[in-house]
């Protein structure tokens, strides 16, 4: 993939770009086995599934500079210059498509670009969502109410223009902080989902819900989950840190039981509509909960348990799993390195398979999922 942010400086957040991607995928490969080493031996681990090195990505984040009658959609850090990264080639290409009309539109609406040396502006980010249709759910996250007015009464040139938009919000963000968004979302359309294929079901993704940014590696890695359940024979099925329901929808084959819990009660809504429209109410459950601290339950055991969760780990709920009946994990990580702690909290159990997916090429990031199965008395 060729990038001129890149061959300029301008932007260097794909740091191993100048690496060929067979190489690149090789190289992570290798570091996720060694981290892993302790736990995951050499005979466990399945080929790398690699990602399309460019138009991979479902989701951008921009943050917006400059001046409202030139924005920027890029970067905009502390001391240093706004860049503008419209035409960034790991961006899907209905995204890159419409960034002209956005940056048009914030000069249209008069919303003032953020300034983060002088902590003054209106308009902070601009995150840009697409499915494989090439529809849009696009977010706007601004400082004050002011900034909500305005994108109000400017939106119907918008979505007029661009009526691949199909769901719009604006985030409130009053704070100077190094976070993405408020606590306040407010719908600005009537829609505020976006219908997204991704393997083998279909997704209702909303604006805060946590979604992989990589549709194609995420249809992979869901696709090796029902696989792995499959192997063990898996009846009923916990699904933690659930999300929009990928995994659990996946795992849900009309004779499985599945119950996920999500702590974002929209992620929660939008894998019931999913289910739903799935006719899958009878076999897949979800509720709002903090899987961190859930007590595995001494009956009704499942059979297995799939976790998702952020980088830090399971933390406590990997003491939890160890003293629990549950007879076989699925443990999908985008930390390598709170994996392998999170394993050594797991003695018991026995790492039978694992996969690197390469849902962020051109970086050392890397989501390894894992299938432990714990050890005859």
């Amino acid at each position: 993939m060729h990038c001129h942010y890149f061959d300029v400086g301008a932007c260097r957040s794909c740091t191993n770009l100048a690496v060929p991607y067979d190489e690149q995928l090789m190289r992570k490969q290798t570091s996720v086995e060694h981290t892993l080493a302790a736990r995951v031996a050499p005979e466990a681990w399945l080929s790398p599934t690699a990602s399309r090195p460019a138009a991979f990505r479902n989701k951008v984040k921009f943050a917006v500079g400059g001046h409202v009658d030139a924005p920027t959609l890029g970067l905009a850090l502390p001391g240093r210059p706004a860049v503008d990264l419209r035409e960034c080639p790991i961006q899907e290409r209905p995204i890159w498509d419409v960034v002209p009309d956005l940056a048009g539109f914030i000069t249209y609406a008069r919303l003032m670009p953020y300034d983060v040396d002088a902590r003054t502006g209106e308009l902070k980010f601009v995150i840009v969502t697409t499915n494989t249709d090439g529809e849009l759910l696009v977010r706007f996250v601004v400082r004050t109410n002011d900034g909500v007015d305005r994108l109000s009464a400017a939106l119907p040139a918008l979505t007029d223009r661009l009526p691949q938009i199909v769901a719009v919000s604006a985030n409130i963000h009053p704070q100077h902080k190094a976070v993405v968004e408020g606590d306040v979302e407010i719908a600005l359309t009537p829609t505020q989902t976006l219908r997204a294929a991704v393997g083998d079901v279909t997704l209702h993704l909303q604006h805060r819900s946590f979604f992989q940014t990589n549709t194609d590696v995420a249809a992979a890695l869901y696709r090796q989950a029902r696989a792995w359940a499959d192997d063990v024979d898996a009846r009923q099925v916990l699904d933690l840190y659930c999300g929009v329901g990928g995994f659990a929808l996946h795992l849900a084959d009309g004779t499985r039981r599945v119950h996920g819990v999500e702590i974002e009660p929209s992620a929660i809504d939008s894998a019931r509509r999913s289910a739903a429209d799935a006719g899958l109410e009878a076999s897949v459950t979800f509720d709002v909960g903090d899987a961190s601290t859930l007590v595995m339950p001494e009956h009704d055991v499942p059979d297995l348990v799939v976790v998702n969760p952020p980088r830090r780990g399971i933390e406590a709920l990997a003491d939890a799993l160890e003293r629990s009946c549950v007879a076989h994990v699925i443990y999908s990580s985008c930390n390598p390195t709170s994996l392998a702690a999170d394993l050594a909290a797991m003695p018991s159990f026995d790492v039978r398979a694992a996969r690197l997916f390469d849902m962020f090429p051109h970086t050392n990031h890397a989501e390894v999922a894992a299938l432990l199965s714990r050890r005859p008395a």
